[in-house]
């Protein structure tokens, strides 16, 4: 078993990511397996250095070890330009010009109905019909612009129609599917499938290269797993729907999908999920404090390790 804890240096670590990474250690040491540490700081606006030195800093004091070197998501960029390229070739990619204000608008319309999906707004299609030409793609004529004031999205009708498949021998249904080793917010438990339906209009054409990013979340998370043989990821509930995303695109790229385990949620007194605003729950705040790892354990619903 190969697991990772994953967290952006944006901010400092609060209870919820403490539970996600001792989780995933406490089960990757259970099994006499691996944990991974991976700085996702595709986001250089908003990265710093000063909370990626703490984020080592809280995990060693809560008692983890990884392996060394980490992998940070900023020294990889070419590798997702890459992948990007090979989407782009392969038709699977389209410029999009559109502004939140725009899909917004575009989504009010009276015709239209708003519908959220994992990463908000479901897009409303509007640069999907640019010009696709197969014959100039399949010759390399075409290559990826890299403009930094566009974002790039999946077409994603393109790739259900590539990647599902019947999502039960006696059922005509078509789908993507993951094993859920723990639990979904709705109860979600081993086989779970997302039809082509829900990826088309419940998630839609979402985007894999951010303006002046030139990746995105959905596919570092994917490309860096597979880098790293991660065979179990271990996050939050919140992400479960997102996972869909990323088994389409593990089909489109021939990656292994690992095994997923989307834990419970971390939530403050008034029931609010927490967040790096939070940082009154944050590690350091209660290191300072004179609390234990064990205090943390206790106040997460973890038993003390082995």
């Amino acid at each position: 078993m190969i697991t990772r804890f994953a967290p952006s240096p944006t901010g400092p670590l609060h209870l919820g990511h403490a539970y996600s990474a001792m989780l995933a250690h406490d089960m990757a040491m259970a099994a006499g397996g691996r944990f991974l540490l991976r700085i996702e700081d595709i986001d250089q606006s908003r990265a710093r250095p000063k909370w990626e030195q703490q984020i080592y800093d809280d995990l060693e004091w809560l008692g983890l070890s990884w392996e060394v070197p980490v992998m940070r998501q900023s020294d990889r960029l070419s590798v997702y330009s890459d992948v990007l390229e090979d989407l782009w070739q392969r038709g699977y990619l389209f410029a999009c010009d559109c502004k939140r204000r725009d899909i917004f608008d575009a989504v009010s319309a009276p015709h239209a109905g708003p519908v959220m999906g994992p990463d908000g707004l479901v897009y409303p299609g509007t640069c999907y019909a640019q010009a696709f030409d197969p014959v100039l793609f399949n010759h390399g004529h075409n290559r990826l612009p890299h403009d930094p004031d566009r974002a790039y999205r999946l077409r994603m009708s393109m790739a259900a129609e590539t990647v599902c498949e019947p999502c039960m021998k006696t059922s005509s249904d078509r789908g993507v599917m993951f094993t859920e080793a723990m639990m979904g917010p709705n109860g979600e438990k081993g086989d779970v499938v997302f039809g082509d339906h829900t990826l088309i209009h419940g998630i839609g054409d979402v985007v894999l290269a951010r303006r002046d990013m030139g990746t995105s979340y959905h596919l570092s998370v994917v490309v860096d797993d597979a880098a790293q043989g991660v065979t179990d990821v271990v996050r939050g509930q919140d992400l479960f729907e997102a996972t869909a995303i990323h088994v389409v695109l593990q089909r489109l790229l021939g990656l292994p999908t690992p095994r997923y385990h989307h834990h419970k949620l971390i939530h403050d007194e008034a029931g609010r999920r927490l967040a790096k605003r939070d940082d009154a729950r944050a590690i350091a705040l209660y290191r300072s404090e004179g609390a234990s790892p064990d205090d943390i354990r206790r106040m997460v619903g973890l038993p003390a390790p082995s």
